[in-house]
């Protein structure tokens, strides 16, 4: 989910970034027979834009805060753990890289175009709220992974549900942790996200709440 979001960031500020730079430099636009600062409803464009990147930022802080909410209320978990060590540095770098990329983004499409303040202060506000998470997530260890009758959630950075329903394989490589379902659904996380002197309640938790009939477990998960 944080990878389609941050791909759909990407391919949104393409255009924003080419609108700002033809009104920034108040540079020629043949086929409108304008320039950049006589573009009209310009205002409305980059209201627009803003517009869209707050609701995609905002939905993916939204996603990610109930997500750590939701697995902090241990008691109703069969099992529940902090996040494993690795995984929580491993989060850390992506969120100070992701925050610093969205707060240059927001610099630059000010300075060259301060008509595109919209846009601009959306990426700032995307940039402050994860530095917030990414200093929350580290001193107060809200990352976390955790197992119901129903699935496992997992909530750092992004918040992956993994059901049990229709589960039939549990393999693990290069320490990711794969399930696989019927239809030849996939779905995976990063082993690293339980602690190693977690892993074997893990594995015992899992095998008591799916049918050993039905789902295989590879030696790798059985060796945990």
């Amino acid at each position: 989910m944080n990878k389609f979001i941050n791909i759909l960031l990407l391919l949104i500020s393409f255009p924003t970034l080419v609108i700002a730079i033809f009104v920034g430099y108040d540079l020629p636009i043949e086929f409108l027979k304008t320039s950049g600062a006589s573009l009209p409803f310009k205002f409305q464009i980059f209201l627009s834009l803003g517009i869209i990147y707050y609701i995609i930022i905002v939905r993916r802080s939204v996603r990610r805060w109930m997500g750590v909410a939701m697995v902090s209320k241990t008691a109703k978990f069969k099992w529940n753990v902090s996040m494993g060590e690795d995984r929580r540095k491993q989060v850390f770098l992506y969120q100070w890289l992701e925050a610093l990329i969205m707060c240059s983004g927001g610099i630059s499409l000010y300075y060259v175009c301060p008509d595109a303040i919209a846009p601009a202060s959306a990426l700032w506000v995307g940039s402050l709220d994860n530095l917030i998470f990414m200093m929350l997530g580290q001193t107060k260890k809200l990352y976390r992974i955790g197992l119901t009758s129903k699935a496992v959630v997992v909530a750092d950075r992004e918040v992956k549900v993994l059901y049990l329903s229709g589960l039939r394989k549990v393999t693990i490589h290069q320490q990711t942790v794969f399930f696989d379902y019927i239809k030849d659904l996939q779905m995976t996380f990063s082993l690293t996200c339980i602690p190693k002197e977690d892993q074997v309640d893990f594995k015992n938790t899992l095998e008591s709440l799916v049918d050993r009939d039905r789902v295989f477990f590879s030696d790798d998960v059985k060796n945990l």
